[in-house]
């Protein structure tokens, strides 16, 4: 058993770590003015734009990637105009499965974001500004401190959903060995060929690594719940 733990292809995992890492850095970047937006508008155009956003929530992740393959493929407009600034393929790149992975866990990092911002309310904004504070003042001074535990969960779900990836992943990266292979796909891979022990071992890592990311989750959101009681 410890030679088989010792010999496994851990490749899988790194890759797996990386597009989980990449995509929450991006999503936390991006999806705040994003989230910001859609905090401050209201009507039927927000119930759009929040339909929309959280549309990967319930469309089949094989149906995002496929419309994602098509897209990003070299016979697509987002493929055709990428080839064309000299860049690699999107399609079975990390940076593909970076970009697909960003639009399906977008929802998990932007109703956190979106639901501090809206709890923060205008007159934290509106008193600051009124003293002076300049845009990015207010945010890194009043904004972010006030949402940092939205922060910490939309980060956590984003990266921890992103970790789950199967469908997505499948359609666009297809299964490479150490270029797009990651976790979900290796395993069924060993499932497939009824290597079990091995399924076992990446099984439990992700196992034990979930667990742990949770419950430093948790306990941090509870340490700032006492601060602010």
């Amino acid at each position: 058993m410890l030679d088989l733990i010792l010999n496994l292809d851990y490749q899988p995992l790194w890759i797996t770590l990386q597009v989980a890492t990449y995509t929450t850095i991006l999503l936390i970047i991006l999806g705040t003015p994003l989230a910001l937006w859609l905090a401050k508008i209201t009507g039927a155009k927000k119930a759009v734009l929040e339909a929309v956003v959280a549309l990967p929530l319930v469309l089949p992740p094989t149906v995002l990637g496929f419309y994602l393959l098509v897209t990003m493929g070299p016979d697509g407009p987002v493929g055709q105009l990428w080839a064309s600034m000299g860049f690699s393929p999107l399609t079975f790149s990390m940076t593909g499965l970076v970009i697909g992975s960003f639009l399906y866990s977008l929802p998990f990092a932007i109703q956190p974001l979106m639901h501090g911002f809206e709890l923060m309310g205008k007159r934290p904004i509106e008193a600051s500004a009124s003293l002076g504070a300049s845009k990015w003042d207010q945010f890194f001074s009043i904004t972010l401190p006030l949402t940092r535990r939205h922060y910490l969960v939309g980060a956590t779900l984003a990266f921890a959903h992103t970790v789950g990836e199967f469908g997505v992943i499948l359609m666009l990266g297809g299964n490479i060995p150490g270029v797009t292979q990651v976790v979900s796909i290796a395993i069924y891979d060993h499932v497939e060929a009824l290597e079990y022990s091995q399924a076992h071992i990446l099984s439990a890592i992700m196992l034990v690594m979930s667990l742990l990311v949770l419950s430093i989750v948790y306990g941090v959101n509870r340490r700032l719940e006492v601060k602010v009681g």
